[in-house]
């Protein structure tokens, strides 16, 4: 009975051995493997780490790397170079301590009339020529439409999707502003001069089409303002709230315009110190440039109504009734006419 007992000992105390010994063996970290080498100069023996061989590289293909460039590279905005000397006949520092002046306030009880009113610039009209001025100084092109994006792009100004509304509700980032300009990038078919140099197999690879920017393409602008009656003043007030570049849609085989719709609005009262460190051009006089912001303020521009807030209920737009180009100008006179006549008719004589 005693040996039986005993062979039951061994045979546990054996058990146990192994199980704690392959218990070890799963516990122990992993270790990197070392092999030696002597070397032939030193006869020194150094070590070289045995590391993971790194996972196979994927080679791209054609089509990979087939991605459309961002939108704001198609916009391809003029780089301000500043002239390293003095390139005028003067010391001229007055544009850079140009701010404008505040705004005189009106209060609400004050204003007792109040009207909106929606213009239309033109810039091909020979009073509005400053508009599309295309030299470049040292605060970049002077083109208006150069000066909006080069202030969108440094972020003092904010833009607001015009296809919502145009009070200023969603603001639209430039990669959206850059693809109302341009339009999205396109693919198309061209050879692959490169794995077929004759083009007798007709190989052909996918490539990118980007439409660039052309700025002289902007031709119009809109203006939202209100006309307000001081009463404490006795004196008529046109604030402008906002401006808005106008794209014309063209069909691409007749080259007839389609519509017009307007890219962005910008909020004017943001933009006008912005505007008051750029001069427009006066082909009279160099030396007797204003700046944008007086431009606007003392209404030195050209421009026609295409819509208000007198008598119009259904919030039209001069041209959804009334179909005659002519016609709409002189209802555009009509209305800026109303505004007139009830300052006027306040004074009695």
């Amino acid at each position: 009975m005693k040996l039986r007992f005993a062979k039951y000992a061994l045979f546990l105390a054996a058990f146990l051995t192994v199980a704690m010994v392959v218990d070890a063996q799963t516990k122990k970290p992993a270790t990197r493997s070392k092999t030696t080498r002597t070397t032939k100069t030193t006869g020194k023996k150094s070590t070289t780490k045995k590391t993971a061989k790194p996972p196979p590289t994927v080679k791209a293909t054609a089509k990979d790397t087939l991605v459309a460039p961002p939108a704001q590279a198609m916009l391809k905005l003029d780089t301000i170079r500043k002239s390293l000397r003095n390139d005028n006949a003067i010391e001229r520092n007055l544009v850079k301590d140009r701010t404008p002046l505040a705004y005189e306030h009106i209060r609400e009880d004050d204003a007792v009339y109040r009207q909106r009113v929606w213009r239309q610039i033109d810039i091909r009209e020979k009073m509005n020529l400053a508009f599309k001025y295309k030299a470049d100084e040292d605060n970049g092109n002077q083109r208006f439409i150069s000066i909006l994006l080069n202030a969108l792009r440094s972020g003092e100004v904010t833009a607001f999707n015009a296809s919502v509304d145009d009070r200023f509700t969603v603001p639209m980032s430039m990669n959206e502003i850059a693809t109302m300009l341009s339009g999205k990038a396109d693919t198309m078919q061209i050879p692959d001069w490169v794995k077929d140099p004759t083009g007798a197999k007709g190989i052909m690879k996918d490539s990118v089409v980007v439409q660039e920017f052309n700025p002289d393409d902007i031709t119009k602008f809109r203006i939202k303002e209100e006309w307000v009656f001081d009463k404490e003043s006795s004196r008529m007030y046109a604030r402008i709230l906002g401006i808005a570049p106008i794209k014309d849609a063209v069909d691409q085989v007749t080259g007839k315009v389609l519509g017009e719709t307007p890219i962005f609005w910008v909020y004017y009262p943001d933009l006008r110190p912005v505007l008051a460190r750029y001069e427009v051009y006066n082909g009279k006089n160099f030396g007797a440039r204003m700046s944008w912001e007086e431009l606007f303020e003392s209404r030195f521009f050209s421009s026609y109504i295409v819509k208000s807030t007198i008598e119009n209920p259904y919030d039209l737009f001069v041209k959804q009734y009334i179909n005659d180009p002519i016609l709409r100008l002189l209802e555009g006179d009509q209305i800026k006419d109303k505004i007139f006549n009830y300052e006027q008719d306040l004074w009695s004589y």
